[in-house]
């Protein structure tokens, strides 16, 4: 049985301490994961560090864990951030999730021209929230140590602002000639993949991206939803760069 991960403060721990996990975990932990004494499980702080060991003692809303194994997972050299466009019903979110699993390591929201969504200054923090969440659910699940990032939203002057700061921008496009399997991949630095709302990008706004240095690329022989498009080109990429290591 796959040892369940939980997400708590994590302060120096060393192999034979205690760590107490306590909040919204701990009580999801006791509560409604119902660990038991002895069951074996991991928490992290979501920033790469976890640690591993049995449950000694469980609470109301608490669960305290024996260190018995210190993980760490690097910071890679190649850091994944994906500007995800906003999406209608539960789309933007299982967006987040996908990428959570990938590994992505940041998710910028934007309100791209064809974005059906729109996040008022008022909705904003209630979408943050809940792409934020997606992205602590779907890192338990998928056991890793990093949560990704999710940003502020973006404007699209914004970003064209960040594009030139990168080792390489992606905008997946599907009238787009080259395919994202010719792309030279960098080994290290950060690699952006502008995704599209399900309208599609704008003329203008490919214009925009490929004048602040970002290169439109074909991923797919047919069209993709907004919710699997940034995955699939994050696969994409993440085997060419396997590929290049030999």
């Amino acid at each position: 049985m796959t040892e369940p991960l939980f997400l708590g403060d994590l302060d120096s721990p060393r192999v034979g301490e205690e760590v107490v996990l306590t909040g919204d975990e701990g009580r999801h932990a006791a509560d409604v994961r119902r660990v038991k004494p002895g069951e074996v499980v991991l928490i992290s702080d979501g920033a790469g560090m976890a640690i591993r060991g049995p449950v000694t003692a469980v609470a109301k809303a608490s669960v305290s864990v024996r260190v018995e194994d210190i993980l760490r997972c690097e910071k890679p050299d190649v850091r994944y951030i994906v500007v995800q466009a906003l999406a209608k019903g539960e789309r933007a979110e299982l967006a987040v999730e996908v990428l959570t699993e990938a590994g992505v390591d940041r998710i910028i929201p934007w309100q791209a021209e064809r974005s059906v969504v729109k996040w008022s200054p008022d909705r904003v923090e209630r979408g943050l929230t809940r792409w934020r969440a997606a992205a602590r659910e779907a890192a338990k699940q998928s056991r890793r140590f990093r949560v990704p990032v999710v940003t502020a939203p973006m404007t699209t002057a914004e970003l064209a602002l960040r594009l030139p700061q990168v080792a390489l921008a992606l905008v997946l496009h599907e009238k787009a000639t080259e395919p994202l399997a010719l792309v030279d991949v960098p080994a290290k630095g950060e690699v952006v993949f502008v995704v599209g709302p399900e309208g599609g990008l704008t003329d203008e706004e490919v214009a925009t991206f490929t004048q602040a240095g970002g290169k439109p690329v074909l991923i797919s022989d047919g069209v993709l939803r907004t919710s699997t498009a940034g995955v699939v080109a994050l696969a994409q990429v993440q085997a060419l760069q396997r590929r290049a290591r030999g």
